[in-house]
């Protein structure tokens, strides 16, 4: 990685960026995961099948079954 960069001067970004799908952009910008209770702002629970989970602080709500 630091012989790619002195090369080139600059990192490459990956092609197909995974960023774009935490959010939508139509007109304004609106997060499409939910957002860590503990943690704030800039970190997304994951979404499973019976629960969402913050893989940073181990935060954990379950889904209620109807």
């Amino acid at each position: 990685m630091a012989a790619e960069k002195a090369a080139t001067g600059k990192i490459k970004k990956k092609k197909g960026s995974q960023t774009w799908k935490y959010y939508e952009a139509k007109g304004e910008l609106k997060r499409t995961k939910r957002v860590c209770p503990k943690c704030g702002e800039a970190t997304f629970m994951a979404a499973h099948k019976d629960r969402y989970a913050c893989g940073k602080c181990k935060y954990t709500e379950f889904v209620s079954k109807k």
